[in-house]
């Protein structure tokens, strides 16, 4: 079957604003607001979940960015369908926004929010609306590089695994490398022309805003605290910083299993918020900011895992064959493995009984030495393969969760595409779990410096890994908990590389 991504009719004049050519500009308005969204019945003591709504017209132009401290917009988390097109619908009626106006981002915090969700998403965008004043906007970017890092870890196998609390990391002697991290921080800021301040600022970024907090209490998360940051330290203190996820799929804050240090996202957000600031700083706001916003519908093939599953099955069997009965149990393995790693030569008395053996001729010790390494190490092989068995089996019903769709929704699915142009900057978005590799190479194919990528916008259709990751099919959630054919990813480039002509 043929997968192909039609042009929306309505798409062909606009994509000319895309290009490199000079704009002749109209004043550009910009409006922002922010509504809570913490659940009533569980209260953030601080750094709420938010809302935040900013609307820019440039004539008879529109665009909408709503952020939202949400786990995904729909299908998961505490937002469901038809929350976008109840929003659009409302807003289209009053005041006249038109459907294909709206970028609509989740964080992917995993905050507990409001069931009313879209009342109070509406009524962020009709105040942002009536907010609207002239502005000056300018673009740039911002770097962190310390507070995240990729949680695949690709193997001396061939194979890659991935950092998850759901399941146990591999030995570290399986380990061979890591994959890349995208430390550009993509960055918009509007000024008031009326009296100079920040109006509002973007900050784009590559990261699983999932750190938390000590006591798990309800939240925005790092990308909470870093709009925070951004808020109390901007201008004057009254502009509105509203954070964009990018391609965050498989980016984990750094430490994230860590069992030495209490879970800390406001640190760690604090952190990117102080490295936006920076960015944002050094930008200068110019009058001409050219705005244009386009959308394409793809059809993508959903991904046939029957062959994989029935693969993995047989994985499972084998590796449960393998569990074989050992002599020491847990109380008995464990001070015998600490024991034998603090002093290896002499490790069940002290030095002298072994050299009293060796001058009588005896190897006594030195053979009950033998016997309990050879124990600890067949206890140590049931725990790699129970760990392993415990990975294949989450991700083998990850998989089948999605064959099972498949056979009810059918072959294909939808995805809404979005570009915005705002002067310099440039985005575009998908709506799923984006790795990073697909921000890299599209940033690197743009033909405009200033390109960001963003996942998790205007629906959720789970993970998309690259082709090269689908390969790794059902050892890593994001190969796993994929809903997409391989053949996605190429059917998505040709479109973003389209909207950024």
């Amino acid at each position: 079957m043929k997968f192909f991504s039609p042009i929306l009719p309505s798409l062909v004049a606009l994509l000319t604003l895309f290009g490199p050519g000079e704009l002749r500009a109209e004043p550009l308005l910009a409006g922002v607001a922010k509504v809570e969204i913490t659940h009533p019945d569980h209260p953030a003591k601080e750094n709420p979940p938010m809302v935040k709504a900013l609307v820019l017209s440039q004539g008879e132009t529109h665009a909408v960015i709503i952020a939202i401290d949400a786990v995904a917009v729909a299908e998961i988390g505490s937002i469901r369908d038809p929350f976008l097109a109840e929003v659009r619908a409302a807003l289209q009626k009053d005041p006249g926004i038109a459907p294909e106006s709206f970028v609509v981002n989740a964080s992917h915090c995993h905050a507990m929010i409001a069931p009313d969700v879209a009342a109070r998403t509406i009524r962020a965008v009709a105040e942002a609306w009536k907010n609207r004043v002239p502005v000056r906007a300018g673009a740039g970017t911002g770097r962190e590089e310390t507070i995240m890092e990729n949680r695949r870890l690709k193997l001396k196998s061939g194979k890659e695994a991935d950092v998850r609390h759901a399941y146990a990391l591999p030995f570290d002697d399986e380990v061979a490398a890591v994959g890349p991290i995208d430390p550009e921080i993509g960055l918009l800021r509007f000024d008031r022309i009326d009296n100079g301040q920040p109006l509002a600022a973007v900050f784009q970024f590559a990261v699983h805003p999932i750190m938390g907090l000590p006591d798990g209490g309800n939240g925005a998360d790092l990308s909470g605290y870093a709009a925070e940051t951004i808020e109390a330290n901007l201008g004057d203190g009254t502009a509105t910083a509203l954070f964009l996820q990018g391609c965050g799929g498989d980016i984990n804050p750094v430490l994230y299993k860590s069992v030495d240090l209490p879970r800390d996202g406001k640190s760690l957000g604090m952190r990117l918020g102080l490295s936006a600031l920076s960015g944002l700083r050094a930008i200068e706001t110019v009058d001409e900011a050219p705005l244009a916003i386009a959308s394409e519908t793809l059809t993508l093939p959903r991904a046939d895992h029957a062959p994989r599953i029935a693969e993995m099955e047989k994985e499972i069997d084998a590796l449960t064959a393998a569990l074989k009965g050992t002599t020491l149990n847990f109380e008995t393995f464990l001070p015998l493995y600490v024991k034998y790693h603090l002093n290896s030569d002499y490790p069940s008395e002290v030095a002298g009984r072994y050299l009293q053996e060796e001058l009588i001729g005896r190897n006594d010790w030195k053979s009950q030495d033998t016997a309990n390494r050879a124990a600890m190490e067949a206890y140590l092989r049931n725990i790699r393969t129970m760990e392993e068995l415990t990975r294949k089996q989450i991700n083998r019903d990850l998989l089948s969760r999605h064959q099972t769709r498949r056979v009810e929704l059918g072959e294909t699915v939808t995805a809404e595409v979005m570009g915005l142009r705002i002067g310099d900057f440039r985005l575009v978005t998908f709506p799923a779990e984006l790795t990073v590799q697909i921000g890299l190479g599209l940033k690197e194919r743009s033909p405009h410096p200033l390109t960001f990528v963003s996942g998790y916008t205007n629906g959720y259709l789970y993970y998309a890994p690259t082709v090269e990751q689908s390969k790794n099919r059902g050892n890593a959630q994001e190969d796993s908990d994929c809903l997409l054919a391989p053949e996605w990813q190429g059917i998505f480039e040709a479109a973003a590389l389209r909207l950024l002509k």
